[in-house]
């Protein structure tokens, strides 16, 4: 199966997750460690397919796929705090943005990786069509219209945007150290080891009190209580994309594979269009030809992006 192909499927699933991410750290699990403590656990779920697909990989190797599991754990972790704290769609734009430009840089240096000039033009243009979606006015951007549709106010504090530049930095270090360990291992054996290695870091979480009163805390509250699906619901499509995002690295580069971040955006951006069609008062959204148009414009870059990337 093409890896342009698995990208596709998988960012339109973590477009999916991307959608409740902000709602569900503001309202439900309030603490980052916490979020990022389910996540890692919950991916840790893969473990049951050990006794088919799970191969010892050495000692070296199962350091690598450990550690790497453990980037990860650190980079969902810097990322939902990230989104605690600043507006959403900026947060998620901005370290969608910068980390297929450090995946690119990592590629050059370590994997001594090459790209054509069309290539160079197709991350150029994913890029852009993602800055162009970050400068759309909140009040037609879906982040900002589902939280007013929900009566949420966003509670916005400083210090985000650093914490998201440190996510995506943490991002791309696991995906350059996931390719890695991909070129020496079957994929399902690696993948289980990393989930692995982001669980057990994630433990190290318990070890302090005033930890493990947030985590074990957090679905305490009876306000909570019917929002618990929607947290596994949406940890269960995220891990789809996640799981997705990874066969498209172990099959293709990782820095195109990163850099397709931007059409994540685009599947946003055409779902909420939907949306808006078959239910205009769901999200409030009134038709401006300003917003139309760089909607489309930002859309159609990422799809040229996907073009010189093909070719």
């Amino acid at each position: 199966m093409s890896w342009i192909l698995v990208a596709l499927l998988a960012y339109f699933f973590l477009a999916c997750a991307n959608l409740f991410d902000k709602f569900l750290v503001d309202n439900v699990v309030s603490s980052s460690q916490a979020y990022a403590f389910i996540a890692c656990l919950m991916g840790a779920s893969v473990v049951v397919a050990a006794p088919w697909l799970l191969q010892w990989p050495g000692f070296y190797w199962l350091i690598l796929d450990l550690l790497s599991g453990a980037v990860f754990a650190v980079a969902l972790w810097l990322l939902y705090e990230a989104l605690r704290r600043g507006e959403a769609s900026q947060t998620l734009v901005f370290v969608g943005a910068l980390t297929p430009i450090f995946s690119i840089i990592f590629s050059m240096v370590f994997f001594k990786e090459h790209f054509s000039t069309l290539e160079w033009f197709g991350f150029a243009t994913l890029i852009s069509g993602s800055l162009i979606i970050a400068l759309l006015p909140k009040d037609k951007n879906l982040f900002a219209r589902l939280m007013l549709k929900l009566r949420i106010t966003q509670n916005i504090k400083s210090g985000s945007l650093l914490i998201a530049l440190f996510a995506a930095l943490a991002y791309s270090v696991y995906f350059i150290a996931s390719k890695y360990t991909y070129s020496a291992q079957p994929f399902a054996s690696a993948f289980i080891w990393n989930r692995l290695g982001a669980a057990i870091f994630v433990l190290l979480f318990l070890i302090r009190k005033r930890d493990r009163e947030k985590i074990f805390g957090a679905f305490q509250k009876p306000k909570h209580n019917k929002h618990k699906v929607l947290v596994f619901f949406n940890q269960i499509m995220g891990s789809l994309g996640f799981v997705l995002q990874n066969y498209a690295i172990f099959l293709g580069s990782v820095a195109l594979v990163n850099a397709f971040q931007g059409v994540q955006y685009a599947f946003i951006i055409i779902l909420s269009s939907i949306l808006a069609v078959l239910s205009p008062k769901l999200l409030k959204e009134k038709f401006s030809w300003r917003s139309f148009l760089q909607k489309a414009a930002a859309v159609g870059v990422i799809g040229l992006g996907i073009y010189f990337i093909m070719v």
